[in-house]
């Protein structure tokens, strides 16, 4: 199954260890499901983690760590089409991997630009704990 995690989970599970994004992020490691992500994704992930909240959570390395296992590990995808459907533009380029990969989930925090779509393309656009419940993780 195809799952694409937004950048608000991935950090998320770097900040906390303890916590249900960072269970999904070792359940894609552990080979629960395909990760799909792009270049622009992480773009976005070493932009946000720079910004001075967030950047007191984790060393750089910790990012750098992430962002290696993404390039060795996941479907990366090198071309999105165009899609301008979210609130927010800067959701546009998640919609277009949606599309571009046929996921099967998208799981986000984003409970006003995203969440409400509830679905893209082949995509359910759901909570980490939808996914969580989903994937029976405990």
């Amino acid at each position: 199954m195809r799952v694409i995690l937004d950048t608000n989970v991935l950090l998320s599970a770097m900040i906390r260890v303890d916590s249900k994004p960072y269970q999904l992020v070792h359940a894609w490691l552990d080979g629960r499901f395909e990760l799909v992500s792009s270049e622009a994704q992480l773009e976005e992930l070493r932009s946000a983690s720079r910004y001075e909240q967030i950047r007191r959570y984790f060393q750089p390395a910790e990012i750098g760590w992430l962002i290696n296992r993404i390039r060795e590990r996941a479907h990366l995808l090198r071309r999105l089409p165009n899609v301008d459907v979210a609130n927010d533009p800067g959701d546009d380029y998640l919609l277009a991997m949606a599309v571009a990969s046929q996921a099967q989930y998208l799981v986000t925090g984003d409970k006003s630009g995203l969440l409400p779509l509830k679905r893209h393309g082949t995509a359910h656009v759901v909570t980490v704990q939808q996914m969580v419940s989903t994937l029976k993780l405990r």
